[in-house]
């Protein structure tokens, strides 16, 4: 082989090297920068689908859960639940959360819990009482980054929370409105 050869084949050899490491940095770059999917996060840290969740949360406390038939009026891309069987009763629970991976305000849960492990809330957090259908009561209560609708029924505490950059629409008159969808036959 002439030195010309030699010269023109290491050229290509070097190019080849270039473009390859060039693109194998790039994919490299890329997979250390995307993000994982919404599903996967959710997933490593125990959501699944609602229903078995659901299953698992009613065989463990042998009791039906009812959730509420409405949801609210903001658009959600995924929606997840998991059941929590923590250390002792007392922070068993069972929780749905509908997010959205295009606005991330649009954050809804609902947490249930057996009424004899209930969250009790000061009075002073409490901004708003309404009274249900059934005649119970519900408080509304603001936190930080939180709004929320506490209230019981059956054997159940529910927290209908929502986030606060959205409760302009999703009022407490809206939580209520869900809260009452809860045993409720739909109306047709």
């Amino acid at each position: 082989m002439s030195v010309d050869r030699k010269t023109r084949h290491v050229s290509i050899v070097m190019l080849l090297l270039t473009f390859s490491l060039f693109f194998s940095e790039r994919t490299i770059q890329a997979k250390l920068t995307e993000r994982p999917p919404y599903e996967r996060i959710y997933q490593e840290i125990g959501y699944k689908e609602i229903d078995v969740a659901l299953g698992e949360a009613e065989t463990h406390f042998d009791h039906k859960i009812t959730l509420p038939l409405r949801v609210p009026p903001v658009a959600f891309t995924h929606q997840f639940a998991r059941f929590s069987d923590l250390d002792g009763a007392m922070n068993d629970s069972f929780e749905i959360t509908m997010i959205s991976d295009q606005s991330s305000e649009n954050h809804y849960k609902i947490v249930i819990r057996p009424l004899a492990e209930k969250l009790i809330f000061k009075d002073e957090s409490i901004v708003g009482t309404y009274q249900l259908l059934d005649q119970s009561e519900a408080h509304y209560i603001r936190l930080e980054g939180f709004d929320l609708l506490v209230f019981e029924k059956d054997i159940w505490q529910y927290k209908l929370m929502v986030d606060k950059r959205i409760s302009d629409i999703v009022t407490p008159q809206v939580l209520v409105e869900i809260a009452n969808s809860i045993g409720y036959p739909v109306e047709q």
